[in-house]
């Protein structure tokens, strides 16, 4: 068994404390704590992870990674992995609560346009009843009555506590969809209820582009779609084998992300640079503007050697 240190459980209780994080966030802790950047030792910060789930899997959890389908970032979280009686004990949500969760999953993983929302409209409007096994559901009398009574404005202040505890997300044009948490912890029940994966990651493909070839399933999720198109001059359905729509723009999108990307990483290493160098520069540049005035005739007729050249005309070149 190994034995975990206080690093190992600074990053456990940053995810239990915080809930699920972005690869940003996460990454910022584990540098904190270790003095090192996951994105230059991946292999010690790998190590970390796998040390966390040895100890983890003895109480049936796992600290588990996956992509935001709504924004494509990495996220990290601790998820349960037995759905018993026993762990459904240990949730602050009312049965009419999470049947009104169970409501909203379902109508939005059935989807078979894959948007990844509905309405909110929708999510007030699901009826809690139809969460009851078939038999009781059919009749009126077995309707427990919190059921019934589960009123407009407790499933608005349960929509609004799904939302802030992460099982829920609100997207930018107001509509509700899964939330990260919901994506990390129910990748099993994804699976057993039959949500159709994308083909490149495998995942659920609760939010992806639809092959639109009739009577194709295949389906993609949009940031796969784009890192596979980066890479490749065309992308064809690998289910009906014909091209996918607006795949030239897709690509001039992931294109011009990568190189977005580049320019940021440009910037960061300028603006870090040591300050013994940029120390040496401005010396430099002071000299040169010295040197130019005893030299002027010089520089009258090597002016045109001279030009500055600017980054958007050596693109031009």
């Amino acid at each position: 068994m190994v034995s975990l240190s206080w690093k190992h459980h600074t990053l456990i209780q940053a995810l239990i404390s915080r809930g699920p994080l972005k690869e940003k966030e996460f990454h910022s802790i584990f540098t904190g704590v270790t003095g090192r950047n996951p994105g230059t030792v991946k292999k010690i910060f790998d190590k970390y992870l796998l040390e966390i789930n040895k100890e983890l899997s003895y109480v049936h959890f796992e600290l588990r990674a996956c992509r935001d389908q709504y924004d494509g970032q990495v996220c990290y979280g601790v998820v349960n992995n037995v759905s018993d009686e026993q762990s459904k004990l240990g949730t602050k949500y009312s049965v009419p609560q999470i049947a009104f969760f169970k409501g909203i999953i379902e109508a939005i993983a059935q989807d078979e346009a894959a948007q990844g929302c509905i309405s909110s409209f929708d999510a007030l409007n699901i009826r809690l009843e139809y969460q009851l096994p078939s038999e009781a559901s059919s009749s009126q009398q077995q309707v427990p009555p919190a059921f019934k009574n589960f009123s407009m404005s407790q499933k608005e202040k349960a929509l609004d506590e799904l939302v802030k505890d992460k099982w829920l997300c609100r997207t930018k044009e107001g509509n509700i969809g899964l939330g990260i948490r919901s994506l990390l912890d129910l990748r099993s029940w994804f699976r057993n209820n039959d949500v159709p994966s994308c083909e490149i990651c495998n995942e659920a493909g609760v939010k992806a582009d639809l092959c639109p070839s009739e009577g194709c399933a295949v389906r993609i999720h949009k940031y796969c779609l784009k890192n596979l198109l980066s890479q490749r001059d065309g992308k064809v359905c690998s289910g009906c084998g014909k091209p996918w729509p607006l795949g030239t723009f897709t690509k001039a999108e992931a294109v011009e992300e990568t190189v977005n990307d580049d320019d940021e990483e440009e910037h960061e290493t300028q603006a870090t640079a040591p300050k013994s160098k940029r120390r040496r520069q401005l010396r430099s540049h002071r000299d040169s503007s010295e040197n130019h005035s005893s030299q002027a005739s010089l520089a009258s007729t090597s002016g045109a050697s001279g030009r500055r050249v600017t980054r958007s005309v050596a693109n031009l070149r």
